[in-house]
């Protein structure tokens, strides 16, 4: 009995049945001089080790990938545009200075959190894969489970994946950036924030409208390029058409010439004349001017004072309201 456990303890130091190439499972034995965890070198080290490298050179990749973005869509102050930007095309008009800087930082951040996004995926997307391989999967099955699996989420969140999708080209064609004032059809106002999946807006009441960006068919634009103020200014049909347009010339030169609204104006004023002829309005005079986008508001309604009080210094009548004219 005793001669059988000798021979026993004699098997067990025996070398294992190793590989001469297998370095790990040589080392192992060496190292612990067990048999079983010898044999077992390549799950228990090799493997292991293989696994957490691949894990090491994504997140070192990403983080690369990530800080190039980062450099890329960082803008540099005045006028430059952030080189993630350069191939794209451009809307904003050239003189809104501090908010084109603001509107391109973000534009450039939404841009590039897409892109890290991407990166992200395709970076630890591409390691799993690795992984799975290393583990001796076999990736076929996985990929058609995979498949199969983002046809079902497709079906099921085809609403977000269409509000992305449309973000993402919104932010690429610059259609609209924040504080911007557009009108999307169901909501009109100014634009607060950009994002992938909804643009949140605030009209002239003060009401907050979140609009899905995949609902969005159609997108008016005030504040892209330039705006025109439009001025109508009605008159009587016993009024002088002749010298009212010469008071409406004199006062918006008068006007847009001084600050203001000089800030504002782009183009000198250009009276239109006579625009429209009713019972209700009399005679409309149009004046238009070309001003920075958003402001055409504000010289309207400077304008509109200013020429009413020179009509009634000139006494030039108004319209009939309601049968009987007006200052009666």
């Amino acid at each position: 009995m005793v001669g059988h456990v000798t021979d026993l303890d004699s098997l067990s130091i025996e070398p294992p049945a190793c590989d001469t190439g297998d370095n790990w499972c040589n080392a192992v034995y060496n190292l612990t001089g067990k048999h079983w965890l010898a044999a077992s070198a390549d799950w228990l080290v090799a493997k292991p080790l293989t696994i957490l490298l691949i894990l090491l050179v994504a997140f070192v990749v990403r983080a690369i990938i990530r800080r190039l973005i980062d450099r890329l869509s960082r803008v540099n102050g005045g006028s430059k545009l952030p080189a993630l930007l350069r191939p794209l095309r451009e809307r904003a008009p050239q003189t809104l200075g501090t908010i084109l800087s603001e509107r391109r930082a973000l534009r450039a951040k939404t841009i590039g959190s897409v892109f890290k996004s991407i990166a992200s995926l395709v970076v630890f997307g591409t390691a799993f894969m690795m992984i799975l391989a290393e583990l001796g999967v076999n990736l076929a099955p996985v990929l058609a489970s995979a498949g199969i699996l983002g046809v079902a989420i497709g079906f099921g969140a085809q609403n977000v994946v269409k509000d992305f999708l449309s973000g993402v080209f919104m932010m690429l064609e610059d259609q609209y950036g924040v504080g911007d004032v557009v009108d999307v059809g169901e909501a009109s106002g100014t634009v607060e924030a950009v994002g992938l999946r909804i643009t949140t807006m605030r009209d002239v009441n003060g009401t907050v409208w979140y609009v899905r960006n995949g609902e969005i068919l159609r997108v008016g634009n005030s504040s892209q390029g330039f705006a025109v103020a439009v001025v109508d200014v009605p008159i009587g049909y016993g009024a002088d058409v002749e010298q009212a347009t010469d008071i409406i010339a004199r006062v918006a030169s008068d006007v847009t010439d001084k600050e203001p609204v000089s800030n504002d104006v782009l183009e000198p004023p250009e009276v239109l004349g006579v625009e429209r002829v009713s019972a209700a309005e009399g005679i409309m005079l149009r004046l238009t001017v070309k001003v920075r986008p958003g402001r055409q508001w504000a010289v309207q309604r400077s304008l509109r004072a200013r020429i009413v009080a020179a009509f009634e210094d000139a006494g030039i009548q108004g319209p009939l309201v309601r049968g009987f004219p007006s200052g009666e």
